[in-house]
């Protein structure tokens, strides 16, 4: 069966790619842009799965307080690696910092080429579009195409996390959990399930050796590198 989906998945590939014509992946080669094969199918609308992971997100908005809405709000709008500033300080920001933020929207572009596609193939629905019920906090769409599964967020927020990372080995453990608390902020929104932020990480951690091994990206990711450790005065 699941090389009958990797099969089904590259015959679908080229439809999935042209309907983004406006990007074009930066560092990963054509044949490195399928994912699709490497995560399992989102639960049924009407699993016992998801109605659990609805249960969750009804916990989750129930109890969220104020500073967490604004919070999540927060990390709505910032789709990037500057989302990590409450771990690295205030003079992590992009206008300080032209190097990392070329490479963070760099990172930014892969992560939609790769997500974008796999969205549309498994269509499932946001949980709001699911359940009225979900009162979302974060910026929402009418458009029913605008699909859950993976979250574009929580890639992003793992892709950049793992290239911050490797600039800044000294933050490692706290750079992976504000990536995992970045990924809860789309369930506090009511934005996604919480299986759309596994399936997110799992893009990450499949995609970022392709990233990593490039040309391009070695030599952006060097002058990111010095340029950020200069600014937090480390060696």
């Amino acid at each position: 069966m699941k090389n009958f989906l990797r099969f089904t998945t590259l015959l679908a590939l080229p439809a999935l790619l042209a309907a983004q014509p406006s990007r074009k992946p930066i560092y990963l080669a054509p044949d490195q842009l399928e994912i699709l094969s490497l995560l399992p199918s989102p639960p049924a609308n009407d699993s016992w799965k998801t109605l659990a992971e609805l249960a969750e997100l009804h916990r989750l908005q129930e109890t969220r307080t104020p500073e967490q809405i604004a919070h999540a709000q927060a990390d709505d709008k910032e789709e990037s690696i500057f989302a990590f500033a409450d771990v690295l300080g205030p003079g992590f920001r992009r206008t300080a910092l032209p190097h990392v933020a070329l490479l963070s929207d760099h990172v930014k572009n892969e992560e939609s080429i790769v997500v974008n596609p796999a969205k549309v193939f498994f269509h499932r629905p946001r949980p709001y579009h699911l359940d009225p019920t979900i009162h979302p906090v974060c910026k929402t769409t009418e458009n029913r195409a605008d699909f859950s599964y993976p979250s574009g967020h929580g890639a992003t927020g793992y892709l950049e996390a793992l290239v911050l990372v490797e600039m800044v080995p000294e933050k490692r453990d706290a750079i992976l959990a504000r990536a995992d608390d970045y990924a809860l902020s789309r369930e506090i929104c009511g934005a996604h399930y919480p299986s759309d932020e596994v399936a997110s990480r799992l893009v990450a951690y499949a995609k970022i050796g392709f990233i990593m091994a490039t040309p391009q990206f070695k030599a952006e990711f060097e002058a990111a590198r010095t340029e950020l450790r200069a600014a937090l005065k480390l060696q």
